[in-house]
């Protein structure tokens, strides 16, 4: 092909249209509706697979249940019988969408490169951004201040943050009291205590004196259940062991030079410590509280109230995105999307592992959890209100603290609740629930009682 011929039109002479690949500006525009039908076409289709994703789980709640059905009659008959009775084309329409004109389409959102902000960094591999209008630069951060910092200037929108953060921002704990908001969870599970390989035979932590342990943040979940679970021992974080904050990215490097004994970390850091061979998993951090939060995608008020139609434009992409994650049929396809150098910079293999469950635990035994990882997108208030118990247990907060006022006005779980719906998915009728930590029930009516109830506490 010479130097000026079309790789459409052999031997035709270009230099007619903008992008000089086509013979006359008409040729050009009808080519561009060409592909502008395709995306469109690829897009609805993928909500409608969502949307049909959603539908085959609520009629099958039940892991098994669900794949009996879909393996006796296949997804393609499953689909259309299911097309028959229910409004999978409406409810796809109305997911697709808009509230309204978006005041603004090009956006910045930072994350910090861990499965927990699976949702926000596949959204954008995955198109689930564009679906929505919207031009979205997903930031990876080298750690959670920085996140924090320039979130809270305005160079990020929005942003991956771990479930503490916009509480621990809109109190004031850390940082100069700002209005923020977490409307979803990104992630429930996925973390885990991973020891250095010189420790396999001391896994009581009772015996655990002297160790020096990492954590991502001051203000995170992975530092409340690591505090929780050696108090139960009998270990006081505070006096007995070193518990400092290391970014995520640093800490495997952390526990091949030996500065520190383990961690409590998010995914997939157990499971690199574990591909590089410098540690074992210890224990799931589900095994200390089975469905916990960690992280979620947060934005200041601010945002929220300033620019409504592209939050909640935003906010819609990250629930279809949860949504299509839910399923554990769609995990290996979402680990492809997100290991690469510019979101996890893993490999694949590790990043596979993390979101089906199934793993090397470094002490030489595959172990399957489907439930090692989960997405479930609802804020709950009594989330929340354990997070405020915590941080005032360790002395982060003192005083007075309006629980249930802070919990509703962080955790927006009525913008939840409507997209999640749009989303496919279903929401709780409620706001707050009971749960138990390390068999030890959490009643968020009584935070103050509960509190109260522990004997290691630094308040």
């Amino acid at each position: 092909m010479g130097l000026f011929d079309s790789p459409f039109l052999p031997g035709t002479a270009l230099g007619r249209c903008a992008c000089g690949k086509h013979v006359s500006d008409a040729e050009h525009d009808a080519a561009l509706r060409l592909e502008a039908r395709a995306v469109a076409e690829d897009s609805n289709a993928r909500v409608t697979r969502v949307v049909e994703s959603a539908l085959v789980r609520a009629i099958f709640p039940q892991d098994r249940s669900r794949r009996a059905f879909l393996k006796a009659v296949g997804t393609t008959t499953a689909a259309a019988a299911i097309a028959q009775f229910l409004p999978v084309g409406m409810l796809s329409e109305v997911l697709a969408q808009g509230t309204g004109p978006l005041e603004k389409t090009d956006l910045n959102v930072g994350f910090i490169p861990i499965t927990c902000a699976t949702p926000i960094i596949m959204a954008h591999p995955m198109g689930f951004y564009e679906r929505q209008g919207l031009n979205v630069n997903v930031v990876k951060t080298a750690g959670w201040a920085v996140i924090r910092d320039l979130t809270m200037n305005g160079e990020y929108d929005a942003a991956h943050m771990l479930a503490p953060m916009p509480i621990a921002i809109t109190m004031g704990a850390g940082a100069n009291a700002v209005p923020y908001t977490m409307p979803a969870v990104e992630n429930i599970n996925g973390q885990a205590i991973t020891l250095a390989m010189k420790q396999r035979d001391r896994r009581d932590p009772a015996d655990w004196k002297g160790f020096r342990f990492a954590v991502p943040f001051d203000y995170s979940m992975h530092n409340y259940l690591l505090r929780y679970y050696l108090a139960e021992a009998g270990i006081d974080p505070d006096a007995d062991v070193s518990i400092r904050a290391v970014p995520p990215p640093e800490m495997v490097a952390n526990l091949r030079a030996d500065n520190i004994d383990g961690f409590l970390a998010p995914d997939p850091v157990n499971q690199r410590a574990v591909y590089d061979g410098v540690g074992f998993i210890h224990m799931l951090s589900k095994e200390i509280w089975d469905g916990h939060p960690c992280c979620g995608f947060a934005a200041s008020r601010a945002f929220v109230e300033g620019s409504p139609n592209t939050y909640a434009a935003l906010l819609r992409a990250i629930m279809e995105a949860t949504a299509y994650a839910t399923d554990p049929e769609h995990r290996a396809e979402i680990a492809t999307a997100i290991a690469p150098q510019e979101y996890l910079n893993q490999p694949e293999t590790v990043v596979n592992q993390v979101l089906t469950g199934t793993y090397a635990d470094g002490l030489g035994t595959v172990q399957r959890d489907p439930n090692r990882i989960d997405f479930e997108p609802f804020p709950w208030e009594s989330f929340a209100v354990w997070i405020m118990t915590q941080m005032k247990r360790w002395g982060q907060v003192q005083g007075d603290i309006d629980y249930a006022g802070i919990a509703s006005e962080v955790y927006l779980a009525t913008d939840a609740r409507r997209l999640m719906e749009e989303a496919g998915l279903t929401p709780p009728a409620e706001t707050t629930k009971t749960f138990s930590v390390m068999g030890k029930a959490f009643d968020p009516a009584d935070p103050e009682g509960y509190l109260a109830s522990f004997p290691i506490k630094r308040s």
